[in-house]
């Protein structure tokens, strides 16, 4: 049985139908993972696994390598405030240390209430609006303790659930791009490439001996 709910589960497979290879899907359904869970859990990376023919360990060491990625539970809200230069110097650190006053957590921590998880980003790539601070990979722009406080009540009051999603919903547009041919289309032409390369194989295998033979 799928640990994921039918509609998950369907464009989990609609991702790895684009791929010549299941392995090649496994970022775009780790995000889907965590769109599902809130964080990679350990059931979630086992369907990862099943899905591209690998293993959780190979899954879960790709995870590992990348920030956006949680294999721990998070709260609803990953608040991320930069510190790098540009911030820093528009007073990053001082508005971090607001913010785990405000939200009640130290950094890399959750609240208590489960809604907030607080870290520490490098650059975010606002620095005209800096100091730069993302809660759930979009941009909030509040660059003062006064404008994170009230954007923190909006959040609890769900004004800013259009907006920002909880945790682990990088994106609410269906595909419409991406392959728009049937499926066996796709796996005649996989089979006539596949076909292709073993004939040019045998062909230049069989040049290759009768190049030994006339030595």
């Amino acid at each position: 049985m799928s640990h994921f709910r039918a509609d998950i589960r369907q464009r989990a497979e609609e991702l790895v139908a684009l791929y010549p290879r299941k392995r090649s899907a496994m970022l775009p359904l780790l995000h889907l993972a965590q769109e599902h869970d809130g964080y990679l859990s350990d059931d979630g990376i086992a369907e990862v696994a099943q899905l591209t023919g690998t293993t959780p360990a190979d899954v879960r060491g790709t995870a590992s390598f990348y920030d956006m990625f949680h294999l721990e539970p998070v709260g609803t809200y990953v608040v991320g405030v930069c510190t790098n230069i540009a911030c820093l110097l528009a007073g990053g650190e001082e508005l971090l240390e607001h913010a785990g006053a405000t939200l009640g957590c130290a950094v890399g921590a959750t609240s208590s209430d489960g809604l907030f998880t607080l870290e520490e980003t490098e650059c975010l790539a606002d620095c005209n609006l800096a100091p730069c601070v993302q809660v759930n990979h979009r941009y909030v722009r509040t660059t003062t303790p006064e404008t994170f406080d009230a954007m923190v009540e909006d959040l609890r009051a769900g004004r800013l659930d259009h907006d920002v999603p909880s945790h682990g919903t990088l994106i609410r547009v269906k595909r419409q791009g991406g392959l728009r041919v049937s499926k066996d289309d796709i796996a005649a032409e996989r089979a006539a490439a596949l076909a292709a390369r073993t004939a040019r194989a045998e062909a230049a295998a069989a040049a290759a001996a009768i190049a030994g033979e006339d030595k």
